[in-house]
């Protein structure tokens, strides 16, 4: 056995790693059962199918049918962007709203696209934002601030 997709193996590494410890932390919570899920229920789940599925992923870079990759260096600038606009939008969320927080992060975050187009980036963002409201505003009923809080009055 010989790894020859380096890109595959090493992601199929980063979702298990990310699923084990999504199950893991899951366990702090109450599980339930399926008929009556406690709040850890679907956190769990979802961690061992990660882990799954990344597992599937990492043994298809052994396949004598996978392409040979090699492993480009990591780019830190994209990760730092992503995580970035991630944590200013949850920053933002009471102050500006739901609405805002969606656009902005989506247009921060596809910053760190090599392909990036501001047009496509402001029309993705108008997108999401009312994805987000018809999910989980409107379908779900989840309530958060929509607007920024200084118009609320």
């Amino acid at each position: 056995m010989q790894l020859k997709n380096k890109q595959d193996f090493w992601s199929g590494v980063m979702f298990m790693c990310i699923g084990v410890g999504a199950a893991v932390g899951a366990t702090q919570y109450s599980m339930g059962t399926a008929e009556r899920m406690g709040p850890g229920y679907f956190p769990f789940w979802l961690g061992i199918c990660m882990s799954l599925l990344g597992a599937g992923i990492a043994i298809s870079a052994f396949s004598v049918k996978a392409e040979k990759t090699a492993l480009e260096k990591f780019d830190w600038k994209i990760v730092t962007i992503v995580i970035g606009s991630v944590a200013l939008a949850g920053a933002l969320l009471n102050i500006l709203g739901i609405y805002i927080s969606v656009f902005i992060l989506v247009v921060l975050s596809s910053v760190a696209s090599h392909v990036f187009s501001l047009k496509t980036a402001v029309a993705t963002g108008v997108c999401l934002s009312v994805f987000v409201w018809l999910a989980f505003i409107k379908g779900l009923g989840l309530i958060f601030p929509l607007w920024p809080s200084f118009l609320s009055n």
